[in-house]
């Protein structure tokens, strides 16, 4: 298969060349009965090969949006993504079919919506090879070995409505892992789950990525579920605002622990967005005052001149 754009030929000018996801300043605009909503407003985003990436962010902020555009169902409206050296921008036809089949698989919060009711566990899992032309050893072999590794192997033949919620789910990964892709896409996969069952089908994602080797990118509001991973971005009006990343280590005693630091994101053309209880505590609003110091930026609220940033900030 072809690649449509020299976004494929990882030129060094390019940004994120090296990266298996690449969002470069991603607008996407939708207009509905006069009115003009821009979803994503600029949005650059790195993804390495083998990530496990949570996206969390308000009900509107974008996320869904970037998840539809990255999963082939949508276009951008201006900027350029690439996964896996395909241009979405400049995908058509055939490009675009064969990059749904087989360079990413996409899981959508309602089971229903994965998985065809009359057919078996089985069957659902063999359909899209079936639609790529794959010979039914092939078919019953992949099937098998998917249902196994999401610990379905004994539900094969039962049907969607014979299995609980979390159980259609790990069917739905297994269905979306048929093509062998490079990067899973998930769309509030426990949305609809209780904490317990929702951790089970997270941990069946985390086991796509050390078992496949395949990159995860999962959307989700449930704050437990994006803690689960190694880094998380936060999306707030259509661009990144935060990520947070974290690290395996040893505490004092010696023991294992996990440590977590959130991080404002600086974008390419130097916006960064303030998180809302650090603007609220200071009354940071309209104009505010920068001071450049010699190892950081100092933020202060505008008042009277009269005022030093030492006294305003004992305000």
């Amino acid at each position: 298969m072809t690649v449509t754009s020299s976004l494929s030929t990882g030129k060094a000018q390019d940004f994120g060349a090296g990266a298996l996801i690449a969002c470069d300043s991603l607008v996407r605009v939708f207009r509905a009965g006069g009115v003009e909503v821009q979803a994503l407003q600029g949005l650059d985003l790195l993804v390495e090969d083998g990530d496990v990436l949570a996206i969390v962010g308000a009900s509107g902020s974008g996320k869904s949006t970037l998840l539809g555009i990255l999963s082939g169902l949508d276009t951008p409206t201006a900027g350029r993504a690439r996964v896996v050296g395909h241009d979405l921008s400049a995908m058509r036809g055939a490009e675009r079919v064969h990059y749904r089949r087989s360079t990413v698989g996409f899981i959508r919060q309602q089971s229903s919506r994965n998985l065809l009711p009359n057919l078996t566990a089985a069957e659902n899992v063999a359909l899209p090879l079936a639609l790529a032309g794959r010979g039914r050893r092939e078919r019953a072999s992949r099937s098998a070995e998917l249902l196994g590794a999401m610990g379905l192997s004994d539900r094969a033949d039962r049907r969607p409505a014979q299995l609980s919620g979390g159980e259609q789910q790990r069917v739905s990964i297994a269905v979306a892992l048929a093509g062998a892709p490079r990067v899973l896409l998930a769309d509030e996969p426990t949305g609809q789950l209780d904490a317990k069952t929702g951790d089970e089908v997270f941990a069946a994602l985390r086991a796509v990525n050390e078992t496949f080797g395949c990159t995860v990118v999962v959307v989700t509001h449930d704050a437990a579920v994006a803690s689960q991973v190694r880094r998380t971005v936060a999306i707030r009006d259509g661009r990144i605002s935060s990520e947070t990343l974290r690290r395996a280590g040893l505490d004092t005693n010696g023991d294992a622990m996990l440590s977590e630091e959130e991080f404002a994101v600086l974008d390419r053309v130097g916006r960064l967005q303030l998180p809302n209880d650090y603007r609220n505590a200071l009354h940071l609003k309209d104009r505010v005052r920068l001071t450049l110091e010699s190892d950081h930026v100092g933020v202060w609220p505008q008042h009277p001149a009269s005022a030093s940033p030492v006294e305003e900030a004992q305000e």
